[in-house]
């Protein structure tokens, strides 16, 4: 794979004087820095959140319904797209509360935590205990170049072993257009959620659990309860998940019925679409970054893949409408349980002992995204360390962090 056109990324970082050795930088001496009140969660400041963005999509439903009502074809489109956006916003953050449940994080007790995932994430078409038990994988592992489960790049061992086909030699041809690039992206934003669901691509070649009997469907299915990406005990769990995403398809069809196909994919889908789209980002642009690393079997270590993650910066509708798990996920991935209106907190106290090993990219959200995506594609092969670095053109600077 030829990358002598990528152009690198060059972010806003920060670069931090470590106030303890980085041999001293343990699970435990990190957890021992955070106050303790940084831990608790409090179940009804975890609603009141929940509230307020079921008020705002409420809401937004209640005014779109009205859209008819303005008197031009150009007003309606506008409102139309403003609509959906804003309502897209507001249903990651749903997504968001729904991911404080999986990790336990929304309250202190865990049946209410899952009933409140489980409707949350129902609701937004995700099937809730598949992802969390999956999701809880990626954290487990993060950065392992073998077992993580989410955006887990080629080697080049691995690009250098693969048998060319038409494919692959088109692929070379056209892999450094800017309408290649273009067109990947839309499908990496629009369909990258559907394809991880469905076919859990990006995994790593590790990331399955052991596995004893049961009839493939799907293979590597969230939606199979039988598949390869669950243990035997876990198919309740799936099989409820699926029953979620039953009840509101049907509910969705039903409406649809009453009130036509189009206005329900303009009230639902389109919504949805974006807030996958931001999922998608969000996910990606945490855990991919230019001078960020994998790590082999012998090298990782729980810490240091969860101190491969990125904060980043979002303004107004990362901190508000989507609860600031940009821009404070470090600390989430050290310690889930967390919740996310004390993530700040914890970061303020945990950063100044990280120095460079704590990762904050302050470019512009949107424009990383782009770059990112044209520059990270393939990974050196693990070096002397056990590090696997991304494979840049020559230059690229290793000191960004």
């Amino acid at each position: 794979m030829s990358t002598s056109t990528i152009q690198t990324v060059e972010p806003v970082v920060c670069h931090l004087k470590a106030e303890a050795e980085p041999k001293d930088i343990t699970y435990g001496f990190l957890r021992s820095k955070i106050p303790a009140h940084c831990f608790e969660r409090s179940a009804l400041k975890a609603f009141a959140y929940l509230f307020r963005d079921i008020v705002y999509a409420s809401a937004l439903v209640w005014l779109a319904l009205k859209i008819d009502l303005l008197p031009s074809p150009t007003l309606r489109a506008g409102a139309w797209i403003l609509y959906t956006f804003v309502q897209g916003c507001v249903g990651t953050g749903m997504w968001i509360i729904g991911h404080e449940c999986g990790h336990g994080a929304f309250s202190q007790f865990p049946l209410l935590n899952d009933v409140v995932g489980w409707a949350i994430h129902s609701a937004l078409m995700v099937p809730y205990f598949s992802w969390k038990i999956t999701h809880a994988r990626h954290h487990r592992y993060h950065a392992h170049i073998d077992k993580d489960v989410v955006f887990v790049p080629p080697t080049e061992a691995e690009i250098e072993n693969q048998q060319p086909t038409l494919y692959t030699k088109f692929i070379e041809l056209v892999e450094e257009t800017p309408l290649y690039h273009a067109v990947t992206l839309l499908g990496h934003q629009l369909f990258g959620w559907q394809l991880y669901m469905l076919f859990n691509v990006s995994a790593g070649n590790k990331s399955l659990p052991p596995k004893s009997t049961g009839v493939r469907m799907f293979r590597n299915s969230h939606v199979d309860p039988f598949g390869s990406l669950f243990k035997d005990s876990q198919a309740h769990l799936v099989a409820i998940t699926d029953l979620g995403l039953l009840l509101v398809g049907g509910a969705l069809y039903y409406l649809a019925t009453q009130i036509g196909a189009w206005k329900v994919a303009l009230l639902y889908v389109v919504p949805y679409l974006w807030v996958h789209q931001w999922l998608v980002a969000i996910t990606y642009l945490h855990h991919t970054h230019p001078t960020v690393p994998h790590y082999d079997e012998k090298a990782w270590t729980f810490v240091k893949g969860a101190l491969c993650t990125v904060d980043r910066r979002f303004g107004f509708i990362g901190r508000h409408f989507f609860h600031e798990i940009i821009d404070y996920h470090v600390v989430h991935h050290l310690f889930p349980r967390i919740p996310f209106y004390h993530a700040e907190e914890a970061t303020d106290v945990i950063v100044p002992f990280l120095g460079d090993q704590y990762h904050l990219d302050q470019g512009f959200y949107l424009k990383s995204l782009v770059d990112t995506f044209g520059t990270c594609k393939v990974k050196h092969n693990a070096d002397s360390e056990g590090a696997l670095h991304w494979k840049l053109e020559q230059g690229a600077s290793k000191k960004q962090s």
